[in-house]
This record gives structure tokens, sequence and C-alpha cells, in this order.
């Protein structure tokens, strides 16, 4: 199929990917934005099944953000350390915590930049809040969004989350942001894998994907 620009392609694989995965969400287990803002801190260089795991602990023992932001960094991280990197994140959600507790009365705020303000949060966790939690436009370019990108030819060699999320601004409606890279992850891990070769022939995608037609399985 021949696609005349950025737009197009994208306004394609919003629509068969929602087909496809018509029920993808955050796969993280969350009641409230706080725990949220907890759960994509401890995911960092961890499977999200292994956090959902590991907080069922932290938040029945820290029931809500004063009792977090009153524990010390080295309870938490006794308890996070089965992700990895325990004593960097329990410091950062310590922090986080606390100025949650100190400077927005224990509420997440709904604002982008004063999400990027906390220990901790970076713009795809920043993104993340704000699209599944406060329904706003978001785009969260994690690992399988820019290599999905990447490969369909969404945005060309661009590998910095930031400049990714910037280039799918341009070509994504805002409304759709935040499903369409939840189902990027789901595509990715089903159909368009990092660690094996992409299943290209059980793709949705083939027809109008860049690395299909470079790999002549287009077809």
């Amino acid at each position: 199929m021949e696609i005349h620009d950025k737009k197009q392609l994208a306004a394609i694989c919003i629509e068969r990917l929602k087909k496809e995965y018509p029920l993808s969400d955050c796969t993280l287990d969350y009641e409230h934005a706080w725990q949220l803002l907890v759960e994509v801190r401890l995911a960092a260089q961890c499977t999200d099944a292994r956090v959902n795991v590991v907080v069922q602990d932290l938040f029945a023992k820290y029931p809500n953000v004063a009792a977090l932001a009153a524990a010390e960094p080295e309870d938490i991280e006794e308890i996070v350390r089965p992700c990895g990197l325990g004593r960097s994140k329990a410091r950062d959600i310590s922090a986080c915590m606390r100025m949650l507790r100190d400077k927005y009365d224990c509420n997440v705020p709904d604002d982008f930049d004063a999400l990027l303000e906390l220990p901790g949060v970076g713009r795809k966790s920043a993104n993340l809040i704000m699209g599944d939690v406060f329904g706003k436009p978001a785009i969260v370019t994690d690992t399988h969004c820019i290599r999905l990108c990447n490969r369909i030819g969404l945005v060309d060699n661009i590998k910095e989350p930031k400049k990714v999320e910037m280039a799918l601004w341009k070509i994504i409606p805002p409304q759709e942001g935040s499903d369409f890279c939840h189902r990027l992850v789901d595509h990715g891990r089903a159909v368009c894998t990092a660690r094996t070769t992409p299943y290209c022939e059980r793709c949705c995608l083939r027809d109008v994907c860049r690395y299909a037609h470079e790999e002549g399985k287009a077809d």
C-alpha cells in the first residue's frame, strides 16, 4: 500500500491496532494516582508483572501518601529490592511522596510540568500519569514505542525518547496518543518483538511497514 505521508501512516496504524488490541491498557495495577507514580519508578529495568507483586506488600504497609512519605528510605528499599536498583528507587519514591505531602496536600498534580518536578519522574512517567489517570493528551515513549515507530516508519532513525515524543505529537491526534502507545506495547510484546525476529507474517501492519518492505515481508 502506498502511503503519502506520516500522518496518513499514523492514522492507518491507529485504526488497525484498535481492532487488533481493543482492550489495551496500562499493565501496572493501581487504584490511585500516587500508586502509579510509585509503580512507574519501580518498573525501570523491571517487568510490570514483578512490580505488581512487589507493591502489594508496599501498599499494605504504607496505604497512602502520608504513610509512605513518613517511611524511611531504607524501609522502602527493603520491600522494593526485588525490582532492582532498590536504593535509588527507594530514595526517589521517598522524596516524591514527601513533595506530594508538603507541596500538594498528598494529591498528584494534573499538570505535566508539575509532574516533571517530582523526584524520579521523567517525561515517560509524566505522560503515563497524564493519559491514564487524568485522561489528558499523552504520548508515552517507552522502548516498545521507540522500536516500533522506527520500524514502521513513523519516525526516521530517532532513538532519543523526547525526540520520538515530539515527532509523534506532530502526526498523532492528541486524543489518540495514550491508547496508541498502550497498543504499541501490546504489539511489541506479541508480534513486533525485540529479542526475536519480528513475526511479520502475522502483523496487521505489514503492508504499510517500512521494515517489512525492506525485508521483503510485506506481501
